[in-house]
């Protein structure tokens, strides 16, 4: 009988090593634990494709399982004053830091990353990262509550993030919070990223708005629907966290529930005419360095398609694809901190953002990180705590304490 236990427990643990361990570069740090992490993660996605399968739940209502299990209530303590509202009828979490310091205080409005279905500013993750940022900046931190796919798509997401900036931007709202109106940041990681960065070129236009953005922080952004093909994406097709796969089914949602539309973007062949006009904004052949081009050719992304995109309003819209804007556009746009990884399928996105802003006269730090995956800026809770992550979310305030 020990025998044959032991024999058992044996073969269950090879067929655990065989389902945790994933080839990783030698460059990638805590490997051991990213692959830990990275098996929890494929297990809730093949739980989510199953209940899809079967009809019980859509995909992403399957996945939101983990951004639920991580949500905590609004707690204040002695450093911070937590408070959840609404700005315009749109839920936000304020981070107000306590104490009477002198002067006016800085502000960061602040969207969450999950691929425009997932996340939520309540998240542990997000609730430490705003509770470190308003006490080291000595500032109001505004994390926003955005509808989610795939019960709302585009523009939904960004008619909310553009709706509590404009709100906050407000005099007499500043005047409330005590913020220097020309000391506010927009941020965040991921889909929380594209929305910062698509907000701040919007909202350069409304004749409504007086105050002025000073700072873009945009963490690993996605920021381009034209080429899910560049560099990074061949790269990093298979990367943990964020495969190919499951960031364009996140760009796909964003835009609609059409099975074809998610089939054309994974083949990268739904791009229209329109589009093919915008595609040198995205020409990697040109916004890459050397480094990151490596051996990749560059082709053309995709083929006129109208049986999908050409039906589907906002693929290609500016608002949803920052990326896609001339050169006049981003001109205009206020100072910008960028942090790629160089095992994110994203990293390019980033990479030709920085480099087109300077190329228009921005100033811009883009700061890359060599051993580093998607998602590790939101890795500093434990048990998922990598020290890369910390590295990165220093680096990050850091940044914002010596430009905000």
């Amino acid at each position: 009988m020990g025998t044959k236990l032991i024999v058992f427990a044996a073969i269950v643990s090879m067929l655990l090593a065989y389902y945790v361990y994933i080839p990783l570069p030698e460059a990638v740090d805590e490997r051991l634990k990213l692959m830990l992490v990275d098996a929890c993660f494929r297990s809730l996605e093949h739980l989510a494709e199953l209940t899809e399968l079967v009809g019980f739940k859509h995909y992403m209502e399957m996945m939101m399982v983990l951004t639920v299990a991580e949500s905590v209530a609004p707690s204040s303590d002695e450093n911070v004053n937590v408070t959840d509202t609404t700005f315009n009828k749109v839920p936000v979490r304020v981070y107000e830091p306590s104490g009477h310091r002198p002067g006016l205080r800085r502000a960061v409005i602040y969207m969450h990353g999950g691929g425009w279905c997932l996340g939520s500013s309540k998240m542990q993750p997000y609730d430490l990262l705003s509770r470190k940022s308003a006490t080291e900046l000595n500032a109001v931190i505004v994390s926003v509550e955005y509808r989610l796919a795939p019960e709302h798509h585009f523009p939904d997401q960004f008619d909310d993030v553009y709706t509590v900036v404009k709100y906050f931007l407000q005099r007499d709202v500043l005047v409330r919070y005590l913020v220097d109106p020309g000391r506010v940041a927009l941020s965040g990681d991921s889909a929380g990223g594209n929305l910062a960065a698509a907000v701040a070129q919007q909202i350069q236009e409304d004749p409504e708005v007086h105050a002025e953005i000073k700072i873009q922080a945009l963490i690993y952004p996605a920021l381009q629907t034209i080429d899910f093909n560049t560099p990074s994406y061949q790269q990093n097709e298979n990367m943990p966290i964020l495969p190919k796969t499951l960031m364009v089914r996140f760009w796909s949602e964003y835009f609609s529930c059409d099975k074809l539309l998610l089939k054309n973007m994974m083949a990268n062949s739904h791009t229209t005419l329109e589009s093919r006009g915008l595609s040198n904004f995205v020409n990697w052949s040109i916004y890459l360095p050397e480094e990151f081009r490596k051996d990749y050719k560059y082709t053309l992304p995709g083929r006129e398609n109208v049986d999908s995109s050409v039906r589907i309003p906002g693929v290609f819209d500016p608002r949803a694809a920052p990326l896609l804007v001339g050169d006049e556009k981003l001109k205009a746009l206020p100072q910008a901190y960028i942090a790629t990884c160089e095992y994110d399928v994203l990293r390019d996105d980033g990479a030709m953002y920085a480099m087109r802003l300077k190329k228009a006269g921005v100033q811009v730090t883009h700061e890359h990180y060599e051993d580093s995956f998607h998602g590790t800026f939101m890795f500093i809770t434990w048990p998922t705590d990598f020290a890369i992550g910390q590295k990165m979310v220093s680096n990050y305030i850091d940044w914002l304490r010596k430009n905000l």
